[in-house]
């Protein structure tokens, strides 16, 4: 075999056309084998001789793609002093592009006996371990390009690669759960018929099956352990794990633009699958510990662990922040994919022990001028000291908002004082976001994600059901501010039941109808149930797998969902590129946001500040959007009124005076006491059942004209915001005086003791407009 020096960058194994380029960067290595491995399990080294920088290199003309490798790194074993260097342990390449096999829970994959960890443990690990493949770079795209929505425009779907497609009953059993079932039509169809803009991919980059879970018979579903940043998970491949799991993945991302889909990546940079000091030596351990890993500063044989997981990246070394821009930049260019969601984000900010959101990690991002550009989503908190960071990230990021999450759900299950606070993450949580500059795109809003209950799980259960996991049932968020509808699980009851699908619709109607960015867990527009499991992370099964079998409900919910999104992306009123502010509209004197009292005036600081008050109508004044479009015209819509009954009883809401409209025409609710397409007047009287949510649409042609109708009430009155609504209007604006701790918002007159209980005999209520029913789309819209 030929052995040239090669070069030492790019840093993995290149395929050039003449051969393969071996780089691997170590600073403690005295010594670097490169090992060829085969299929029946031979190995042939090849001393890497030539140094540059801490690059070890090598290029070797005869090696071609699907060839397995790894590494054998010689140098100290010292874990009192940080480092971890074993011969004896094959080694995956950091920047390996594919990864075949899966290591098992073997010994030789430890350096320490099981029964003496102080004994040194040289039995070879290569039989037991993954191995790094190299592989094409070339793929035929065609004429792919990113869809590339605008951000205000985004409805973004949380996904499992496997979860999502492993029972659809329309794909072929034998490539169901992979990037091969992701990409067929059924999967496509379904995405585009709902009218998500974007798939958030749980973690695709290779993980680990956790050696504890094997042993119990469970798996790591969720894949928040991963080995390889530039590796494609080789369990959803179809064609095998020594280079199709990269082609199949490029198939899926073109096949997913075609229609019009963006797709982003759950990442995992964090930690590795290392583990703490107890953990396997799988890669970055035996190259270059102390490099790689935060350790404790006066005890190096232990890690700095932020993450719960055992260990944290070291965030400040320039290779370690070079390996995770080289993975993003991969995966954008070689790729394709349109943006990432950074698991728990925090410890990415963290250059020693606080959080810095200034730190090395976001400067570089800043300036770099692909990822910059794509789109970048923070989980803002870790686990450790000052982690909570909601707000706290740079203006070139978005955020999942926890805090749109817990209000939500507060407000959902009807608890008091929550009204304030709700109505800020409503109007795009400016009070977050607002004073870095940033817009209501910053907030990514969700009511569930994969960590924790579905929609259906959440109007369920009071408790979390994790018996399965084989923890007691104690594992996952015991606090899940959840309300089980009237009973615990599954129940005959109709009025529960009914209860359930209208709390279910209300959580997706706010969502829909929130500024900010959207997003929706994979199967909740479906009704999809984990029988109570709100920590599913081991159970890659039917519980957590999206079943595509419907019942009535289900199909209901389906299509409420299908009318929500399309409803939110025909109007702008909905998702405002900016907060909304204070100056009125010329043509009608009322703002861009009006809040107001059941009894349609516009909301007291006493009305606010009362806690009993469940209850609220919110106008959106669609001819007050001042931001003009993409291609600068001016956007005029349709106004609404948003009426929202979270108490547990029939409410009476009094519809505004004609200054807000001349009549109001019923769009969409989750009850069903109004008809779709019925027009309701100013000062009207309406009876909204308890828990329940309706919208009204007016076209701007409905302003009465000047001197026609009552005269609207003046600005300072109509934007008057609640005194947890501050941000609304900026802190800087007179009109939004600061806050006093504690202060909440209320509803504004009595509401009937008496529940509502529906009658049997209705109707169902339609979930989207009928044709030749009025409709807040107009033909102009379209």
């Amino acid at each position: 075999m030929q052995i040239w020096p090669g070069h030492p960058y790019p840093l993995g194994a290149t395929y050039t056309g003449s051969g393969t380029n071996f780089a691997l960067f170590s600073e403690v290595a005295e010594r670097v084998e490169l090992c060829l491995l085969e299929e029946d399990g031979s190995e042939r080294r090849v001393e890497v001789t030539e140094v540059d920088a801490h690059v070890w290199h090598v290029h070797l003309p005869a090696i071609q793609p699907g060839q397995r490798y790894g590494y054998r790194v010689h140098g100290p074993y010292d874990p009192a002093a940080g480092h971890r260097c074993d011969p004896s342990k094959l080694l995956l390449d950091p920047y390996a592009k594919a990864i075949a096999g899966m290591a098992s829970n073997h010994a030789s994959l430890y350096s320490y006996e099981f029964g003496d960890q102080t004994a040194r443990n040289t039995e070879d690990s290569a039989a037991h371990t993954m191995h790094s493949v190299v592989v094409s770079p070339y793929f035929d795209w065609g004429n792919d390009h990113p869809p590339a929505h605008p951000y205000h425009d985004t409805v973004i779907y949380e996904a499992h690669v496997k979860g999502l497609t492993k029972l659809h009953p329309g794909i072929d059993e034998s490539i169901r759960g992979t990037y091969v079932a992701m990409g067929q039509p059924e999967i496509i169809n379904h995405l585009t018929s709902l009218g998500v803009t974007a798939i958030e991919l749980m973690p695709v980059h290779q993980f680990v099956q956790d050696g504890h879970l094997v042993e119990r018979g469970l798996r790591n579903y969720w894949g928040y352990n991963t080995i390889g940043f530039f590796a494609p998970h080789n369990e959803y491949a179809y064609g095998g794990d020594t280079g199709a799991q990269v082609l199949e993945f490029k198939q899926m991302v073109k096949n997913l633009h075609a229609a019009g889909i963006e797709v982003i990546l759950d990442v995992v940079y964090n930690h590795t699958a290392e583990g703490n000091h107890m953990g396997p030596t799988l890669s970055f351990r035996g190259i270059d510990n102390a490099a790689y890993y935060r350790l404790v500063e006066d005890d190096k044989a232990h890690y700095y662990d932020t993450t719960g997981t055992g260990n944290s990246l070291l965030m400040r070394t320039p290779h370690v922040l070079q390996l995770i821009m080289d993975s993003l930049r991969y995966w954008v260019t070689e790729m394709h994919v349109d943006g990432f969601r950074f698991d728990l984000a925090s410890t990415l900010a963290r250059e020693l022990h606080e959080v810095d959101r200034l730190s090395a990690f976001f400067d570089i991002i800043q300036q770099d001028p692909i990822i910059s550009q794509v789109k970048l989503i923070a989980e803002p908190w870790d686990l450790g000291e000052g982690g909570y960071q909601v707000g706290g990230f740079p203006p070139l990021w978005s955020e999942w908002n926890g805090r749109y999450r817990d209000t939500v759900r507060d407000a959902g299950r009807s608890e008091p004082g929550v009204l304030g606070d709700f109505s800020s993450r409503l109007a795009g949580s400016s009070d977050l976001y607002q004073h870095t500059g940033r817009t209501p795109i910053a907030s990514i809003n969700f009511v569930t994600a994969h960590d924790g209950f579905t929609l259906r799980d959440l109007v369920s259960y009071n408790e979390r059901h994790n018996e399965a996991n084989g923890e007691g049932g104690k594992d996952g968020e015991s606090h899940n501010r959840s309300w089980n509808s009237g009973a615990e699980g599954p129940t005959d009851d109709p009025e529960i039941q009914e209860l359930r699908l209208r709390r279910a619709k209300n959580f997706m109607a706010t969502l829909l109808l929130s500024q900010g960015v959207p997003m929706i867990l994979h199967g909740d527009e479906m009704g999809r149930t984990q029988q109570g499991n709100n920590n599913t992370y081991c159970q890659d099964n039917e519980l957590s797998w999206v079943h595509w079998d419907l019942d009535a409900d289900q199909r209901e919910m389906l299509a409420f969902t299908r009318s929500a999104i399309k409803l939110r992306r025909a109007h702008p009123v909905v998702r405002r590129r900016r907060f909304l502010g204070a100056r009125p509209d010329p043509a009608s004197g009322l703002a861009d946001v009006v809040w107001l009292g059941t009894d349609g005036a516009v909301m007291t600081d006493q009305e606010w500040s009362d806690p009993l008050n469940k209850c609220l109508t919110v106008f959106l004044n669609g001819s007050a959007i001042p931001e003009p479009d993409e291609r600068g015209a001016r956007i005029e819509d349709d106004s609404a009124l948003l009426v929202f009954n979270f108490a547990g009883n029939e409410v009476d809401f009094t519809l505004p005076d004609a200054s807000y409209g001349s009549s109001w025409t019923v769009i969409s609710g989750t009850a069903r006491e109004l008809d779709i397409g019925e027009v309701l007047a100013p000062g009207q009287v309406i009876t909204r059942p308890a828990s329940s949510v309706l919208l009204l649409g007016r076209r701007p042609e409905d302003l009465p004209e000047p001197g026609t109708a009552e005269e609207p009430a003046p600005a300072s009155a109509s934007v008057r915001a609640p005194t947890r609504v501050t941000g609304l209007l900026g802190a800087s604006d007179p009109l939004s005086p600061e806050p006093s701790p504690g202060q909440v918002a209320p509803t504004a007159a009595p509401v009937p003791s008496e529940c509502y209980s529906a009658d049997e005999d209705d109707e169902l209520e339609e979930s989207a407009p009928t044709a030749d029913a009025p409709s807040l789309v107009r033909e102009t819209d379209a």
